[in-house]
Order: structure tokens, then C-alpha cells, then sequence
């Protein structure tokens, strides 16, 4: 793969080396390299042009309740494939790709409470346990790059600010709560065209869901977000918020599901799938 010319920052924590094998490296490279442990920072920036995706483990009892969610919550929560219960090897999205093992990190939840954040997940795998792959909006990051749109968190080498809001899903069930977005500062006169290139990957969360004042969605403090690193907004930008596959954590913290799994904020699976193959 070759490396793109608008690189990412480095993030803290990861050491020269490691970071130039993760933005030369194809998808399934990338993957073993988390996998083996070498890498366990946030994932946007790399493989670009793959889609990459969130994640959401639940017993069978609490799978349909999701699924249902899901299908009723689209912009957050867009499906990129359901495993068979107890399976860990995704099917369609990717090869060679470990369930348990392919996230940089990982998020254990038990009712509805955080225990614990972790590499890989296979101590806690069970026999009964259905993984939801959701997409993610670092997917059309690299579209909005190469339209000369700058990721900010990128630049920095931070993770991308994610703020919980007062937008109410759908409920499903005993799934119920509150959207997480995510934020980018854009200057007003390419707004426009962020929303269009975006827009055009439903599966990726698609266009933004709100632009502007951060108050009309619940948001008290942009310098503080529930999720990720703040980041720096300049004079002529404005602040734009994408739903978040994030927000199924939000849903276990209020829902309190006996047992989940998801991946850290940030950490995602990078998938074989091109976003070209997911937009309209």
C-alpha cells in the first residue's frame, strides 16, 4: 500500500517504527499488527480508503434487542455485519479478521458499569456472545483529506472529540439512550462540501447531524469531551457533529446489558471493504 502524502501525526505512545509499518501497512497488515500487540493507538488516519468500524458484543438474550435498535437507529448505529453467535472470524467485511483480537483496545461492561479496558478479549469470550460491527466515520475521513478538508484531530495526533448529547434514540426493547457524535472542526465555506462527501457513506454515519452551537444538543464544553482528546477549533471554523458508533456504549451505561464488550473510543477495525463499495 503506498503511504499518503497528508500524514497523520504520531500519536503519543507510539514509537517511530511502529508508526510508519501502520501507515504503510494494507488492512490485514494493519490487523496484525494489533493483533501481535505492536499497535494499540486510534486508528484514524490509516488505511485510508478502507472502512473502518465500531464494535458491540451482547449475549444472545440482548442480541435481538440491539439488532432491533439498530435497525431503528441507523445514523448512529449502521450495520456492516452480525456474527453467528459464538463466532469471532467476520465473514464479509474481512478475512483473516479476529472478533477478539483485531481492535487496538477494548471496553468490558458489566451492568452497564465499565470493569475493565484491555488489548484483546478472548479471556472474556463466550460461547453465547453475537458481535455487532458498526461502521465508523473515520471511514470518509481520508475523502474529506484528499478534498483538501482538514482532519484536525489528525494533525494534532490526537483522538477525535466525541461528546454525549441530549438527541434521544429510538428505543428497541431494553436498548434505550442518548446519541454520542463526534466532532470536527470545518471552516464555514467548506462545510458544504464535507456534508456532501460524507453524506454520500450512509454506512459510515453518513452526513452530519447538527452544525453549529454545541448547547442545542446537550453539549455544556467542547474542551471537554466524554470521549477522546479536545481539540483546537480557529477563528472561521465551525464546529460539526456526525453520529458516533460510539453511542451503543452509550446504551449499555444506560441500559445496563448483564455483560458487553465494545472497543475503546478511537480503536477501531479496519476493515477490506472500500468505501467506495458502501456509498449509494
Amino acid at each position: 500500500m503506498t503511504v499518503p502524502t497528508d500524514l497523520p501525526a504520531r500519536p503519543a505512545g507510539v514509537s517511530a517504527d511502529v508508526w510508519e509499518r501502520a501507515l504503510a501497512a494494507s488492512p490485514r497488515e494493519l490487523r496484525h499488527l494489533i493483533r501481535t500487540g505492536e499497535f494499540r493507538s486510534p486508528t484514524s488516519g490509516l488505511c485510508p480508503g478502507y472502512a473502518q468500524a465500531n464494535l458491540i458484543v451482547l449475549p444472545k438474550d440482548q442480541a435481538y434487542d440491539f439488532l432491533l435498535f439498530a435497525q431503528r437507529n441507523p445514523k448512529p448505529c449502521p450495520l456492516l455485519e452480525v456474527t453467528e453467535v459464538g463466532e469471532r472470524q467476520t465473514r464479509t467485511i474481512a478475512q483473516d479478521c479476529d472478533i477478539a483480537t483485531d481492535f487496538p483496545r477494548y471496553r468490558i461492561y458489566r451492568e452497564g458499569a465499565l470493569v475493565d479496558e484491555i488489548d484483546n478479549v478472548e479471556d472474556y469470550w463466550r460461547d453465547d456472545l453475537v458481535s455487532f460491527v458498526i461502521g465508523c466515520s473515520f471511514s470518509f475521513e481520508s475523502e474529506l483529506i484528499e478534498a483538501g478538508i482538514e482532519m484536525r484531530h489528525n494533525t494534532m495526533g490526537r483522538n477525535v472529540s466525541m461528546y454525549l448529547t441530549s438527541i434521544p434514540c429510538a428505543p428497541a426493547g431494553s436498548m434505550s439512550g442518548n446519541m454520542v457524535v463526534s466532532m470536527r472542526p470545518i471552516p464555514y465555506d467548506q462545510v458544504v462540501l464535507a456534508t456532501q462527501i460524507s453524506g454520500s457513506i450512509p454506512k459510515v454515519h453518513g452526513a452530519p447531524v447538527h452544525i453549529g452551537d454545541p448547547a442545542q444538543i446537550g453539549i455544556r464544553d467542547l474542551a471537554h469531551p466524554d470521549f477522546g482528546d479536545p481539540v483546537e477549533i480557529r477563528e472561521g471554523e465551525v464546529p460539526v457533529f456526525w453520529a458516533c458508533g460510539v453511542t451503543p456504549q452509550s446504551i449499555v451505561m444506560h441500559s445496563k446489558p448483564p455483560f458487553a464488550i465494545t472497543h475503546a473510543p478511537g480503536c477501531m477495525l479496519v476493515t477490506d471493504t472500500k468505501n467506495v463499495n458502501l456509498k449509494f
